[in-house]
């Protein structure tokens, strides 16, 4: 009987193959020792000059930052602005060979239930390039961060859930969809024990472009403040408020001079959207609202 050998391909495997010279390795050195690692993405290209995205959390406290890209080269980049509100650090470097830029996606266009691909260096780089797949679980979601360690969460952070598995390594790393696109940064897990247990989160291209963009030209985050306070609309505050509506973000305080005062808005009234886009939670407000300048 004839064995038959097939070469077995797919279109999961084209679309890695078209971006994985475009997801890097990020090594970082404290006072001349290794002091973690993890992923970033190829945003920019100019030439030999490119610009990679990481997590700001990946090169906190770094004197020396290392990147790694998929031919084993290892260029020594710049950090040239981070922002841990969003988690999102750009570095530049310069190589002397050629670099490949990812294509960058609309992440406002995701649906629950749509395959994504999750791609980094999981466990440090000696597994760089490491491909995970899932669906996105949501596309609306908030994770409360402590920025200052002090067991207080001091931001609610907007992201893509997705039950593609993401590990600490992982982070910086690039979520793409099923066209080669990225959609997302990875950025955190959801786990007691600090491994993956089926809930992922990802940054959305929709806040990253922005922040890449003040962190290139300003070296900080030009980020607008309404001054409010703002609480979810759930069966508990409709019930609380006598209220019947189910979509937008409830107003429970206004601060004294602030953008929000000027405009009108008062203690009690519900956003419904922002300058034409409709807000359905609270996630959607805010991300709305990281879009603007002040």
């Amino acid at each position: 009987v004839q064995k038959l050998n097939y070469d077995v391909n797919s279109s999961t495997s084209d679309v890695i193959n078209d971006v994985i010279d475009s997801v890097v390795g990020v090594l970082v050195y404290s006072n001349g020792t290794a002091s973690g690692s993890g992923s970033g993405v190829v945003y920019r290209v100019n030439g030999n000059e490119a610009y990679i995205i990481t997590n700001a959390h990946v090169v906190e406290g770094a004197n020396n930052v290392q990147v790694v890209f998929s031919n084993q080269e290892s260029v020594t980049a710049e950090v040239l602005g981070s922002d841990s509100y969003s988690d999102i650090a750009v570095l530049k470097l310069i190589a002397d060979f050629e670099l490949k830029a990812i294509d960058t996606g609309d992440s406002s266009l995701l649906d629950r239930g749509e395959t994504v691909l999750a791609i980094g260096s999981p466990l440090g780089i000696e597994y760089a390039g490491t491909v995970t797949q899932g669906i996105v679980s949501g596309t609306d979601r908030t994770v409360s961060v402590d920025l200052n360690d002090d067991g207080q969460d001091d931001w609610d952070m907007s992201v893509i859930q997705t039950d593609a598995a993401i590990n600490p390594g992982n982070s910086g790393g690039a979520l793409v969809n099923t066209n080669g696109e990225l959609v997302g940064i990875n950025t955190a897990i959801y786990s007691e024990t600090g491994a993956y247990s089926g809930y992922s989160f990802a940054i959305p291209t929709s806040i990253v472009s922005k922040v890449i963009t003040d962190l290139k030209q300003y070296g900080t985050v030009q980020r607008a403040v309404l001054g409010i306070a703002i609480r979810p609309i759930n069966s508990e505050l409709a019930k609380e408020k006598d209220i019947d509506v189910q979509d937008g973000a409830y107003v429970e305080e206004v601060n004294e001079r602030s953008a929000a005062m000027e405009a009108g808005i008062k203690k009690g009234d519900i956003i419904k959207a922002i300058n034409g886009v409709k807000i359905k939670n609270v996630a959607e407000l805010q991300e709305q609202v990281n879009r603007y300048r002040p």
